[in-house]
């Protein structure tokens, strides 16, 4: 057992990194077990199609309405006790509706109210514990300590928390979200035990808001490698978003399969981020990270193509646990790169910006996959996303460039 937590959690990365890849391992649990979860009771109180649209609606709003500010707060503010606060107001909204789940006083109003009030805890959790990581280890080991919090996230969120949450779900509707706060309330409380050093914000430092957040805008629109990624990843994820969004009626329409055979694109897509994590130290080592990324943007590129040409189940599964590897290693790669480059005090608010830069896209790319896919096909987002995909590669490819030059020191602020 010690040589297994030697290597998931190298002793060189500190005690605080073991709570901290504890509390992320525990919480993403939690939501994985939600991901299966929040659907399965949305559909079992109502049939109407808008309603079930705004439930993921009200999913995607809060990193839009509050990525900003959250990024600002985990700047102004004690990063530890932000995440542990969040978290325990999370863990009671959960309570609240597992209670009113057990009485049998839900409605779709009320699940609307609380998947929301979640929605916009997890934007501030979520933000604020990616700003700890790079607070605890050595800037030579982010590379390794992002990749064992990927792990954690392919394995319990991606893979054991879906089926576990639909299997608590047919057991009694309540389970599932009683176990997701328990899990929340015991990350919170594994986040405690972390000591973090001062996060350089002057205690008697006097600015407003919207000034810290247009310092971040402009750090970022000033630095090539944290710029050049933002727009990688809000260009990107317009493609993307399109695809993905009608990737249910793919499955089932163009490949023929059904409700398991759906789960089971995603199932083989984190054992390719398995694969991803597991080759991932040797491919550093070998691989600079700008090439790494150009290497990701042609994968995603054929990605979309493939899976545009192929009617085969077999061989789209083939091309998810590709995508899923490429997934694994473009995301830990992107992590890294940023936290590398962004000083520690302002790492909330350019993580923000990543953040509006990720969820705009995929909503921009939402909204034009489903009108494609209305009027020519469930094929037609994947042929736009390869076509807008190739057009991006060639217009960034130089802009890759700037990520080589990541690794270099912190630019001053």
């Amino acid at each position: 057992m010690s040589r297994l937590g030697e290597t998931v959690a190298p002793t060189r990365l500190g005690r605080g990194f073991r709570w901290l890849l504890a509390s992320s391992w525990t919480s993403n649990l939690g939501d994985g077990i939600a991901l299966a979860a929040g659907p399965l009771l949305v559909a079992s109180l109502t049939d109407d199609p808008r309603l079930v649209a705004l439930a993921a609606t009200l999913q995607w709003l809060p990193p839009l309405l509050f990525g900003l500010f959250a990024g600002a707060l985990a700047d102004r503010v004690d990063r530890r006790l932000l995440v542990i606060t969040v978290d325990a107001l999370r863990a009671a909204v959960l309570v609240v509706l597992a209670l009113v789940v057990l009485t049998d006083r839900v409605s779709i109003g009320i699940v609307l109210v609380a998947l929301f009030a979640v929605g916009i805890a997890e934007v501030f959790a979520d933000n604020t514990s990616q700003t700890l990581l790079p607070m605890l280890v050595s800037r030579d080991d982010l590379a390794v300590a992002n990749s064992r919090l990927q792990a954690g996230f392919i394995t319990v969120n991606q893979l054991a928390g879906p089926p576990l949450g639909a299997a608590l779900f047919a057991v009694g509707a309540v389970w599932p979200f009683a176990t997701q706060a328990l899990a929340v309330a015991l990350g919170a409380l594994l986040v405690s035990r972390i000591v973090l050093p001062p996060h350089g914000r002057a205690p008697d430092a006097e600015t407003h808001v919207r000034q810290e957040i247009a310092e971040a805008l402009t750090w970022v629109a000033h630095h090539a490698a944290v710029r050049t990624l933002a727009l990688t990843i809000f260009i990107f994820n317009i493609t993307f978003g399109a695809a993905w969004s009608v990737l249910v009626l793919y499955a089932t329409r163009r490949l023929g399969l059904g409700e398991v055979g759906f789960g089971l694109l995603t199932t083989v897509s984190a054992v390719g981020g398995l694969a991803g994590m597991a080759a991932y130290g040797w491919i550093t080592q070998r691989v600079s990270l700008g090439q790494l990324m150009r290497i990701g943007l042609i994968v995603e590129t054929l990605t979309h193509l493939g899976l545009a040409l192929t009617r085969q189940a077999w061989v789209a599964m083939s091309i998810f646990f590709v995508f899923g590897a490429h997934a694994f290693i473009w995301g830990t790669t992107s992590v890294t790169v940023r936290q590398r480059a962004v000083p520690t005090r302002l790492q909330g608010r350019v993580g923000s910006v990543n953040t509006i830069a990720v969820f705009g896209g995929l909503v921009l790319g939402s909204g034009v996959g489903g009108l494609l896919a209305e009027r020519w096909g469930v094929t037609a987002p994947f042929w736009f996303a390869f076509a807008g995909s190739a057009v991006f590669v060639v217009l960034l490819w130089r802009q890759m460039a700037h990520i080589a030059h990541a690794d270099e020191a912190p630019v001053p602020a």
